[in-house]
């Protein structure tokens, strides 16, 4: 077995009497892709926040890359490794997109405290060719990410992502918002990411995609996990039994 690269022991987040997320044991192996499925409400999106320290976990540990961690904030994550997609995409409405990709992590021609100079062709161009790499067609790269469609807003920021990626990326719902051609690319980019070698968490409602793109499904339910399956060892039907409770009603979950 291949070495891991994340885990969760005994990971909880309670907000208040709210328990959203309850002992979370979870294991993410190098170069593996697993998704993570479950209802609204289930605990998926909890769980992200507290692997990329959004929020901080109530309890439970995280180790990443061998280390125990406990980061910060998602700036000292993504400075260890974790580049994620979140679904509020994290863009800034008023940079255009070389600015919003390498957003806190600029390239100056010189440092000199507040006179110091970006580099601004160099990180156009570096946003040229991650865009060309990941297949993402923006028409014009200078213009503000306001002033862009939801779909081009999600590729510029999976883009981002795919393009500076190194140890693990997670992915909330990449596709949701985004019709069939543009899925099709983020589809592509995951697939890439895999050749890579990269890790990923991929959270989806979509089972179709699930099944076309991972290693192996996490299920969640009630904040806690219920199911860890290979996918050539399970079917949707499973899936959304596990999801529901219920036996037997694929029909129930899309």
């Amino acid at each position: 077995m291949s070495r891991i690269i994340l885990e969760t022991r005994g990971l909880t987040k309670h907000y208040g009497g709210v328990h959203a997320l309850e002992d979370a044991n979870f294991v993410l192996h190098e170069g593996e892709h697993v998704a993570v499925v479950g209802d609204n409400g289930a605990g998926k999106s909890t769980f992200v926040r507290q692997v990329t320290a959004v929020e901080q976990r109530t309890a439970g540990e995280v180790i990443f890359d061998g280390q125990p961690v406990h980061f910060a904030g998602p700036l000292e994550a993504r400075q260890a490794g974790i580049e994620t997609v979140f679904q509020t995409l994290a863009l800034a409405d008023d940079l255009d997109v070389p600015s919003n990709l390498f957003l806190g992590r600029e390239l100056f021609r010189f440092r000199f405290g507040p006179f110091s100079w970006l580099d601004k062709k160099t990180m156009r161009d570096r946003t040229l060719e991650a865009l060309k790499t990941t297949a993402v067609k923006i028409p014009n790269v200078d213009n503000p990410i306001r002033n862009m469609s939801g779909g081009q807003r999600q590729c510029v920021s999976i883009a981002r992502t795919a393009a500076f990626a190194s140890k693990l990326v997670i992915m909330d719902e990449p596709t949701a918002a985004l019709g069939v051609q543009e899925t099709a690319q983020v589809e592509n980019i995951i697939r890439g990411l895999k050749a890579r070698g990269i890790p990923m968490i991929l959270i989806s409602h979509n089972l179709r995609q699930v099944f076309d793109l991972v290693d192996r499904i996490v299920v969640f339910r009630r904040g806690r996990i219920v199911a860890s399956l290979r996918k050539e060892e399970t079917d949707g039907n499973d899936i959304v039994s596990y999801i529901t409770g219920v036996k037997g009603g694929a029909d129930t979950y899309a």
